[in-house]
């Protein structure tokens, strides 16, 4: 077997890993990166924020790769939600962080996305491997100390490294060396059926890029522009009605359409359009399970998941990319710092967790809240989905899934205060929605009222930070985001104290 040494070993090249990698070598520090698949391969996932595009995508060096690529603009996200029947626009520019010429993302083809991720990792000094299968992870009591894996020719290799990323997505076979245990929500336990369709109508306008999320009786569609014929369509129902989709090839045809059918916007948009059905990767209908997890554990002494190994949340505020590139970012820092001698694990990678962590519980309320905007509808899945009804055991999932066991937040520990603040956020995005009109918005208006939405700006709070240090470079002064907690170092690769 051959043995090899490097600073760090990624096992996956999604954004999540790729980001990692390439912030991590660009200190100098020697990093392998092992992919299972050779680019581009298909993956589900479409939807950016700007908090990747001009943040994490700045840092990594990408801009002009991703403008020469010419991905659709997404100005922000045009709703079919809550009781009112009316569309209405979620835009960038609502928050006066975002607002001006960085007030957009992409709606991207994550092949031809990931893929230019993963290049510009082996043109920043990352040795990228593809094609490769790790077989098991190398660790005693004290730490992760690499790992071993076969190569696409079947010879077996070993690489002894100081930090091991799992970035292999949400069915890693590595994840349980950090010595947690993945809790699921009993709150998201979703399907997605989806497909893609050519010739679909778009939206009016500067908002022809934005994403369209639609409610039916038994769920939600998306609507993704991918360019300017090419769409994603999906239908998100419960898995309580998953039966539905079950068959072949032919039932899930009929079951796809009867959606479609159900919802008369998604209907009306698709009325000239053609489900792509050839060969390729966009020929034929797909189901995932779009489960709500997370780790109660992100890292150990020697190894950090990052991305879909660590955590997944709904995908109707398209934050899985947010997250796995933000969590590749705080990995990044953490490792840098440690492996410069500037702090020790403990105090590097307790910022990683916190404010990964944190992150994820801000768009899991944001995320509750939206949709208990449907509280009013007669369908099963919105009444199984308000966030007020949480048993003792879907409570006690909550609180790990957000908080952690040791949380000392009141809000996160006792269930009427959880009940009521989403209560109250749900009632406080109602209200503002209700007042941002409907689709005839004046695209790129600052829609203030939807800003002041208390959980709205906690959701916009670190994104905001992300996206101003991509902008404005080195030198940006931030305060710390946790209590006696650390602050990005000049040039954002690395912790420094406040």
């Amino acid at each position: 077997m051959k043995s090899q040494e490097y600073d760090v070993v990624v096992v996956g090249g999604g954004p999540g890993g790729s980001s990692v990698a390439t912030l991590i070598a660009r200190r100098g520090y020697r990093v392998a990166l092992l992919e299972k698949e050779t680019f581009p391969r298909y993956q589900i996932g479409e939807s950016l924020l700007p908090a990747t595009v001009h943040g994490v995508c700045r840092l990594l060096g990408v801009t002009e790769a991703m403008e020469r690529a010419a991905f659709m603009v997404k100005r922000g996200g045009s709703f079919r939600w809550g009781t009112n029947p009316v569309p209405w626009n979620f835009l960038f520019a609502i928050s006066p962080e975002l607002s001006g010429p960085t007030s957009y993302a992409y709606q991207v083809e994550r092949s031809k996305f990931d893929e230019i991720l993963l290049r510009n990792a082996a043109e920043k000094g990352v040795h990228v491997q593809e094609g490769v299968s790790v077989d098991e992870v190398i660790a005693d009591p004290e730490r992760v100390r690499g790992v071993r894996y076969t190569d696409a020719k079947g010879a077996k290799h070993e690489i002894r490294a100081r930090y091991v990323i799992d970035a292999s997505g949400n069915t890693t076979r590595i994840s349980d060396h950090v010595g947690g245990k993945r809790i699921y929500s009993e709150h998201f336990q979703n399907v997605a059926l989806f497909g893609y369709f050519e010739g679909g109508k778009r939206l009016p306008g500067a908002d022809a890029g934005n994403i369209l999320c639609a409610a039916f009786d038994e769920g939600w569609f998306w609507y993704i522009p991918l360019s300017p014929t090419l769409t994603s369509v999906g239908a998100v129902i419960s898995r309580n009605r998953a039966h539905e989709i079950q068959g072949d090839e032919a039932a899930r045809e009929r079951a796809f359409f009867s959606f479609i059918d159900r919802c008369a916007l998604v209907k009306d948009y698709l009325k000239d359009a053609r489900r792509i059905t050839d060969n390729g990767i966009y020929g034929k209908l797909r189901v995932r399970k779009d489960y709500s997890y997370a780790n109660t554990k992100f890292w150990r002494s020697g190894m950090a998941l990052v991305g879909d190994a660590a955590c997944f949340i709904d995908p109707v505020f398209s934050t899985g990319v947010h997250l796995a590139t933000y969590a590749g970012l705080l990995a990044a820092r953490s490792i840098n710092s440690v492996l410069s001698g500037a702090m020790t694990e403990e105090e590097a990678f307790g910022e990683f967790e916190g404010r990964y962590r944190r992150e994820y519980k801000v768009f899991y309320e944001f995320l509750c809240a939206f949709y208990d905007m449907q509280s009013n509808e007669d369908g099963y899945f919105w009444k199984a989905k308000k966030v007020t009804s949480f048993d003792s055991s879907a409570m006690e999932a909550f609180v790990t899934l957000v908080g952690g066991v040791s949380s000392k937040e009141a809000a996160l520990v006792d269930a009427n205060a959880v009940a009521t603040k989403f209560e109250s956020s749900s009632r406080s995005l109602a209200n503002a929605v209700a007042a941002t009109g409907d689709m005839t918005t004046r695209s790129g208006e600052r829609m203030n009222h939807m800003f002041r939405v208390p959980v709205v700006g906690d959701v916009m709070q670190e994104m905001n930070q992300i996206q101003r240090r991509g902008v404005l470079g080195s030198g940006m002064k931030e305060s710390p985001l946790l209590p006696g907690g650390l602050v990005p170092s000049d040039d954002g690769l690395a912790w420094a104290r406040p």
